[in-house]
């Protein structure tokens, strides 16, 4: 497997080694030996699978806020998406910057996101499934988010009028939150 840093500090593109031939392909998805070589020691406790049916559904900017703050190891098993963090690391370089990377079956392409990131996507293709593992289990009362479309971000989607949830709809702008994340 090969890790990429990226001008985010501690978010980090994997790209597996994929070996193909005349029946398909096979990868290690996770090795948590390669994780603690690489000094990323990540308990992960939870597998997330989701599917989305339709290109530009969107789903995001989601985050669980501390003691439950999550890292997540992401990544697409069907389609392609244009996955997206933003920083919300108080005293990081890169506080509030959005960082996108296209993730899909074909790249195979994984991104490891820390606690503190705000994280969403928007689906390319008709059908996606997306998995996720993350290092805390999920906790309603900790649940927060900001809105996709916030122009403080001004995140360039692929889409102007994506598929959302009534809650992703209704999340707040940027401007509303307070983040308790400190880098």
């Amino acid at each position: 497997m090969n890790l990429v840093e990226t001008e985010f500090p501690g978010l980090f593109i994997l790209e597996p080694k994929v070996f193909r031939d005349e029946r398909g392909f096979f990868l290690e998805s996770f090795n948590s030996g390669f994780f603690e070589k690489k000094g990323l020691p990540v308990d992960f406790v939870q597998d997330n699978h989701a599917y989305s049916k339709g290109r530009g559904v969107l789903r995001g900017l989601h985050f669980q806020l501390p003691p439950f703050a999550q890292t997540k190891l992401v990544w697409v098993t069907r389609g392609a998406v244009i996955d997206v963090v933003v920083d919300l690391r108080k005293g990081s370089p890169t506080y509030l910057q959005s960082f996108k990377i296209e993730l899909s079956s074909e790249n195979f392409r994984r991104l490891l996101i820390p606690k503190g990131f705000a994280h969403g996507y928007e689906t390319l293709t008709d059908e996606s499934e997306f998995m996720y593992k993350v290092d805390a289990g999920y906790a309603p009362a900790s649940e927060a988010g900001i809105r996709w479309d916030d122009k403080d971000l001004a995140i360039d989607w692929e889409t102007q009028d994506p598929i959302l949830s009534e809650k992703d709809n209704n999340l707040p702008e940027l401007g509303q939150f307070d983040s308790p994340f400190e880098f």
